[in-house]
């Protein structure tokens, strides 16, 4: 074989055979493309779990709840396999309509949409849900809202924690329930772009204006950076959770001086978005070590996937490989009144 500088790993082939998920993935990392990347991913995801002291922060965007992905996150926590986890509003209220007995369908993108309009039927691409069961969803959360304090400034890790109280009272398992449960805080840094922004007008009208504060949102997230000697994340997606948790590394060097970076130290992404048209959502983590927001040093691992694909298997490969309990912090000290 010719020597190189560039020939240090030999591809490895596929073969077909009884396997495991686990093993799947890892035949997967020896091989080229976006499988290799999503092998790579699992190993990067096993590594945080192992690594002591690592505060472990997930950004989970989109509209993946509809898509049966929200008892995975469940798992993820259940389990301590993140330790925060920064969502879209719809994410964590599309999960309560099944959670309290409602049925998302499998459908089509070809159908006529404004047919599925005049049967008060909502698509998600080829998901529908029934429009009625969405509103009592919301009426669930205007039901809770009802019984806030108006004069109190809320963070959404307050109120959604707070929620997650009052739905576990009722038994309601969901994912802010169960991150109630274990002690996750969720952060929500665009909560009324959701069912809860809806809730948060309809309990307006019946003259019960609360406030959710989107600085001491910011100001709490600071306090877990603040705390942690490691991080590491994970973006299912991008869009604002992937910033939210992005712009962290940046607060946490500014609130010690401003002298030396503090990047994650781990950093996943499964995403769909083209880093050519500029958006967060699909930035590189290379361009995110311009900004000390990942570490040029770190294990960096970005898969160009859908993440009801990807998220899946990433999962049940951890549930095969992990075989331990694993050492997670607990933040719950840093919120006590």
């Amino acid at each position: 074989m010719r020597e190189t500088p560039y020939f240090k790993e030999k591809l490895e082939t596929i073969e077909v055979k009884n396997k495991s998920i686990s093993q799947l993935l890892a035949e997967m990392a020896k091989t080229g493309f976006q499988g290799k990347k999503l092998g790579e991913a699992a190993e990067v995801w096993e590594e945080m779990i192992k690594d002591d002291n690592l505060t472990i922060f997930m950004g989970y965007a989109g509209s993946l709840s509809t898509t049966g992905m929200w008892k995975i996150i469940c798992w993820l926590i259940e389990n301590r396999y993140i330790d925060v986890l920064v969502s879209t509003g719809a994410n964590i209220s599309e999960d309560i309509l099944e959670a309290m007995g409602g049925t998302y369908w499998r459908g089509s993108h070809l159908v006529d949409d404004h047919d599925l309009l005049r049967h008060k039927i909502d698509r998600f691409y080829d998901v529908y849900a029934d429009e009625l069961e969405y509103r009592k969803m919301e009426n669930l959360i205007g039901e809770f809202m009802t019984e806030l304090n108006e004069d109190h400034n809320y963070s959404s890790r307050e109120f959604l924690h707070l929620f997650g109280k009052w739905l576990s009272k009722r038994g309601i398992k969901c994912i802010v329930s169960t991150a109630y449960e274990y002690k996750v805080p969720i952060f929500c840094p665009a909560i009324v772009d959701s069912g809860y922004g809806i809730a948060a007008v309809t309990t307006a009208a019946k003259g019960k204006n609360i406030k959710v504060d989107q600085m001491e949102d910011f100001r709490e997230f600071l306090k877990i950076g603040d705390k942690s000697s490691k991080t590491g994340v994970i973006y299912i997606g991008g869009g604002v959770p992937k910033d939210f948790t992005q712009l962290l590394a940046v607060a946490v060097d500014l609130t010690r001086g401003g002298e030396e970076a503090y990047p994650h130290t781990y950093a996943i992404q499964i995403t769909t978005d083209s880093p050519r048209w500029g958006g967060l959502s699909g930035c590189t983590f290379e361009e995110a070590i311009s900004w000390g927001k990942t570490s040029a040093t770190g294990k960096n691992v970005a898969c160009y996937c859908d993440a009801t694909i990807a998220l899946p298997l990433l999962a049940h490969a951890l549930n095969e490989r992990v075989k331990f309990e694993r050492k997670c912090p607990d933040f719950s000290r840093l919120f006590e009144k």
